[in-house]
Parts: C-alpha cells; sequence; structure tokens
C-alpha cells in the first residue's frame, strides 16, 4: 500500500471513529425522560457540527499548526509555525499555520491529520455541552461548544501532540518520554468533565437536599436499550482511533495489540459495576454499566499500544467501578445535577488515561517517541516508553514517565479550569443581562 492509498484507508477509518462521540450522545439520551432524549440528540448532533465547523476554522491551526516541526511525515512540511519561548524552541505553546485547513494545510497528509483528531476533540466539547444543554439559551451554548472546539482543547491539544512544551518535557526537565496521551481522547475527556464541572457550578445546576431519611438510589435508566447502544458504538468507534491516525501508524503505534486493549477495557469497564451493582442493589444497573463501558474506553485510548492486555483490562475495569462510585459523590454528596453522566464518564476516564503510560506502558512500543530514545533508552537497544512496570528484559523508567504525566495533566488542567471559567463568567454576565428565564421542566422530565 503507497502513502496515497494509506491516506485514504486511515481517512474512512476516522470517520468510522466517530462513533465514539455518537455513542456518547446515545449514551446521555438513555439517561433522560419524556421529549428530553430527542432533545439530546438534536443538541448533540449540533453540537458535533459546531465542533467540526470550529477546528475546521482555526482549531486545526492552534493545535498542529507547528506538526511539521516534530514530525517528518511527508505533506506536514508547511505547519511549521510554533508560537514558542525566542529562547528554547521546544517551549511552544501554540500553532498558528493551517487556518480553514488551506494552503500548507491543504495536503492529504494535513487532511487525514485533521479527521484523525476531531473524534477526541468532539469527546471533550459534547461531555460539557449534553450536561448544559437546559440550563442556557440555545446561541449561548453553541458560543461555548464553539470556544471549547476553538480554542480551549486545541491549545492543550498543541501542547502534546502539535509541537508544544509538553512533547519536549522528556528534553527540557528530563522526564521520561514527554507527556503521551497517543490519541487525546483521554485528556478530551479530562477537558470536556472539568469545564461541565464548572458549568454546573457556575450556573447553580443544583439538587434540593435530601430529605430526611431517603436512601440514596441510582439514577434511572429511561432508554436502556439506546444506552447501551451507545456503549457498544463507542467501543467500536475507539478501535478505529490509531489506525486512523497516519502519525501513529507511521511510528507502529497502530497493531493489533490495540484492538485487543480496548475491546478489553470495554469488557472490564462494563463488568465491574454491573457486578458492583448487582451485589448492592440485587440487579445489575444497564446505565452504570453502560456508562462504565465507555469510560473503560476512553481510559484506554491514551496508551491501547504500549501496554499489556491485562493491564488494558485492569485500567478499563477501575475506570468502570470508579463511575458508580463518583455518580454517588456528585449526587448525594455535592448534589450536583448531572443527568447525562458527563463527571462520572469523563474524571476518572481521563485521569485513569492520562496516568496510564507513566504506569503500565511496558517499553515493548514507543521507541523514540518525542525524538527520546531512538536508538536505545535507559541503556537498553529498541526500549520505548515505559512506566514503572516493564517487560521482562527492560528496565523501568520509574519515576520519570509518571512524572511527566503528571505535569501535563496538572498544565492542562490549570489551563482548562482558568479558560473555561472566564468564558462561562462571561456568559453568566450575558444571561443576567439578556434576563433569560429557563422555561418550567415537564413533569415527566424530572428525575426522582
Amino acid at each position: 500500500m503507497n502513502n496515497s492509498q494509506f491516506l485514504i484507508f486511515s481517512s474512512q477509518l476516522a470517520i468510522l471513529a466517530l462513533l465514539l462521540p455518537a455513542g456518547l450522545i446515545l449514551l446521555a439520551g438513555g439517561s433522560l425522560a419524556g421529549r428530553r432524549p430527542a432533545r439530546s440528540a438534536v443538541a448533540g448532533l449540533g453540537g458535533l457540527a459546531l465542533a467540526a465547523i470550529s477546528y475546521w476554522a482555526c482549531g486545526f491551526a492552534f493545535q498542529l499548526g507547528g506538526v511539521g516541526l516534530v514530525w517528518d511525515l511527508p505533506g506536514l512540511e508547511g505547519l511549521v509555525w510554533e508560537w514558542a519561548s525566542p529562547f528554547n524552541l521546544e517551549w511552544g505553546v501554540l500553532g498558528l499555520r493551517g487556518f480553514f485547513l488551506l494552503d500548507e494545510a491543504a495536503t492529504p497528509a494535513a487532511l487525514a491529520l485533521f479527521l484523525a483528531h476531531l473524534p477526541s476533540l468532539a469527546v471533550g466539547v459534547l461531555l460539557p455541552f449534553l450536561a448544559l444543554r437546559e440550563r442556557l439559551p440555545g446561541w449561548m451554548s453553541m458560543l461555548g461548544a464553539v470556544l471549547l472546539a476553538a480554542i480551549v482543547y486545541p491549545v492543550a491539544g498543541n501542547w502534546f501532540s502539535g509541537g508544544g512544551w509538553l512533547m519536549h518535557v522528556g528534553q527540557t526537565l528530563g522526564l521520561g518520554h514527554g507527556y503521551v496521551d497517543l490519541t487525546g481522547t483521554s485528556t478530551a475527556a479530562l477537558v470536556g468533565s472539568l469545564a461541565a464541572l464548572l458549568g454546573i457550578v457556575i450556573f447553580r445546576r443544583r439538587l434540593p437536599p435530601l430529605p430526611e431519611g431517603e436512601v440514596a438510589m441510582l439514577p434511572v435508566v429511561h432508554l436502556p436499550v439506546l444506552a447501551i447502544l451507545g456503549a457498544f458504538l463507542a467501543a467500536v468507534g475507539s478501535v478505529s482511533l490509531f489506525a486512523a491516525n497516519p502519525i501513529l501508524a507511521g511510528a507502529g503505534l497502530a497493531h493489533p495489540r490495540v484492538g485487543v486493549n480496548l475491546l478489553l477495557a470495554a469488557a472490564g469497564g462494563a463488568i465491574l459495576p454491573g457486578l458492583y451493582t448487582w451485589f448492592t442493589t440485587g440487579a445489575a444497573d444497564s446505565l452504570v454499566a453502560a456508562r462504565g463501558c465507555v469510560a473503560g474506553v476512553i481510559a484506554a485510548t491514551a496508551a491501547a499500544s504500549l501496554i499489556p492486555p491485562w493491564a488494558a483490562l485492569a485500567l478499563g475495569g477501575a475506570a468502570g467501578l470508579l463511575v458508580p462510585l463518583v455518580t454517588f459523590v456528585v449526587r448525594y454528596v455535592l448534589r450536583i445535577d448531572d443527568p447525562t453522566g458527563a463527571l462520572p464518564i469523563g474524571l476518572p476516564a481521563g485521569v485513569l488515561g492520562i496516568l496510564a503510560p507513566g504506569l503500565v506502558a511496558d517499553g515493548q512500543a514507543g521507541q523514540g517517541w518525542n525524538g527520546i530514545g531512538v536508538e536505545s533508552y535507559l541503556g537498553v537497544a529498541g526500549q520505548g516508553i515505559t512506566g514503572f512496570v516493564p517487560a521482562p528484559g527492560l528496565a523501568s523508567d520509574w519515576p520519570g514517565q509518571i512524572n511527566a504525566q503528571l505535569v501535563g495533566m496538572a498544565a492542562i488542567a490549570a489551563w482548562t479550569a482558568a479558560a473555561v471559567a472566564i468564558l462561562f463568567l462571561i456568559l453568566k454576565v450575558l444571561l443576567v443581562l439578556w434576563r433569560f428565564v429557563p422555561v418550567p421542566e415537564e413533569e415527566d422530565d424530572l428525575e426522582p
């Protein structure tokens, strides 16, 4: 298969990977009652469309405008404008080439890269968009989605995938192979869930105090088949993320272990919360199992080609098991109204996915990633990205890689919190000025 044929094939796989955000839309609808699933589906489709247009207009340029400086893939030679420190180009913070996919970004390789990153971006946009759609006027929700897709996530994405400073902390700070999230989906889930949390707090989507004597209950699933279908589509779509990315495929990181690991993570994410709810309530809860499945998949996407199958199963199981626990804390401790599950899905999946390369990457893949260890690493020829538990014969990279992941997670969380807080506070002021009065919800829309 020549390069042109490969790019056509990867672009087709990228379209298939859009099943991941489509699954999120269906999963959100499965937890809603009355006419809310229909409204959620329309809002989700609109959010996905806005994300694609915003990323095409400027998000791609901000994220990948300097990717040609760090990858020599044919067709990316023109994407070499990175806003960085004049004293050290390895401290880049923003790409500045490729607006509207014109000129340097009109090559087949650049277009394939746009399609490959779009599903992850959509995850980061849909989590807060679906969670907050009923709290804001339509135009405000759309403005928030546009800014998330055009600025907030692309800036963070540039830092770890487009030539930015987190890619280079291996060279500049001696931290492993730099920050690693191969597809960006775990990072997008962290960004999206933090945005949802801030939006819920700022716009005061809180539940009344729990009446004395009332027992905590799991969220009601109104359309279980829809929720399970959404989880299945998300799992299938995630498998295409690696082969759809020409950079990952060119680096040998799109191999059969990816599919095995992602499906094992999905299985672990579905089974453990299902068993937990069966043990605690006497019946497995379909909504919690579906959310756990998606959380497990998202957690595994950061390092699916870097970790052994047992680690993928454990990672997915841990992310899934945290879903009912985070749901309880959010709903009954913090009294936060999150009917679509943005927080229990996104937060544990994002955090565990980001930590995975530093914990369970076994060193058998990722040689030379981010320019580190092209010939050898830690004195071992051919060793790749490695965490605390290496494969036999390889050296542990502890605490180098986990420190890179922690630095990256802290920086991205801080950027997201600052940018989203400013955005939502401005929207709240506009909301007051426009004297918006929410339409009362119908009785059949209210959850017990």
